[in-house]
């Protein structure tokens, strides 16, 4: 019999071929410490753009290598394919733009025995392009909050960006038909949130391994305020979205009205500060532009308009 499976590594990509590849040849230089380990890509791109690639690493990757087509653009339909393909005990994502540490694997499975969690996050950090502005490095605008290792981790700092997820917490989520991740937030994003606040409502424990950093390219399509400003927005929208879910009647307009009248408080309040800090620091002025535009989102989502970030 075949030795089970304990650590499925998860990618799913979308037209970024050469990433791709980067990603899993940086998957060879693990430290797996006698751990069984296998990777799962499922190529999300309609005309199938990993498949090179894909065919390329088969038989060359030191760990078996399952390879899916999801021909609809879905991020969610994408991750479900991925781990409904998974045989290992632990899911551990990792985005196609990302690249571990050598010793990643080691720090999240130490951290996760340490504290017997049931999901370990971790950073991801930014990788700048030689020629990415200034004013983008200075700003700090692509890293994310970073705790002590073992810090509880609610919703607010949990993606699936570096997590190691225990199979059977993910797959006893009460989700949509096709989950654990809900279709419905597929080209919006947030599919991740609701998932791991139902992960918390069912029990899960969540912690925090500052040790087990990947590195995340900074395109240049994204190394500009109108990217900066177009995530801002698509950020509030997700928020208020994930807010009403699984709410519905009475409750969902009442959650809704309190949520539409603090982001249109905090519009205004945002507007105006940024105009007051245009001329002393440009950066400032950019933080609260974004905050601006995140009240938007929010008040744009509650009046029925969806900005869909995936599948384009």
């Amino acid at each position: 019999m075949t030795a089970p499976i304990d650590i499925s590594i998860c990618i799913c990509t979308f037209r970024r071929p050469a990433l791709l590849d980067q990603l899993l040849m940086a998957l060879t230089e693990q430290a797996c410490d006698g751990l069984r380990v296998e990777v799962v890509v499922v190529d999300n791109d309609p005309a199938g753009s990993a498949a090179a690639v894909l065919r390329d690493w088969q038989g060359r990757l030191p760990m078996p290598l399952h390879a899916r087509h999801e021909t609809t653009p879905n991020i969610a339909q994408a991750r479900n394919a991925a781990v409904h393909t998974a045989q290992g005990e632990w899911v551990l994502f990792i985005d196609d733009d990302e690249a571990p540490d050598a010793d990643w694997i080691r720090h999240l499975v130490r951290a996760q025995r340490q504290y017997n969690a049931d999901a370990v996050f971790a950073p991801v950090l930014p990788r700048y392009l030689p020629d990415t502005p200034d004013w983008i490095r200075t700003g700090d605008f692509f890293n994310r909050r970073r705790f002590a290792t073992g810090t509880a981790i609610t919703t607010k700092d949990a993606r699936t960006g570096n997590v190691l997820i225990r199979r059977s917490k993910l797959m006893a989520v009460s989700a949509p038909v096709g989950g654990p991740f809900d279709t419905a937030f597929g080209r919006t994003g947030a599919e991740d949130t609701m998932l791991f606040r139902d992960m918390l409502a069912h029990g899960a424990r969540f912690i925090w391994c500052d040790e087990a950093t990947v590195s995340e390219e900074v395109p240049a399509q994204r190394a500009n305020l109108n990217w900066l400003l177009r995530r801002s927005y698509r950020l509030g929208q997700t928020y208020v979205l994930s807010e009403i879910a699984r709410l519905g009647g009475l409750p969902r307009f009442l959650r809704a009205a309190q949520l539409g009248v603090r982001a249109l408080i905090q519009l205004l309040i945002a507007a105006g500060v940024t105009l007051l800090a245009l001329p002393f620091s440009r950066i400032a002025a950019i933080r609260w532009l974004r905050t601006t535009l995140a009240q938007c989102g929010k008040l744009s989502a509650l009046a029925g308009h969806r900005y869909h970030e995936y599948g384009n």
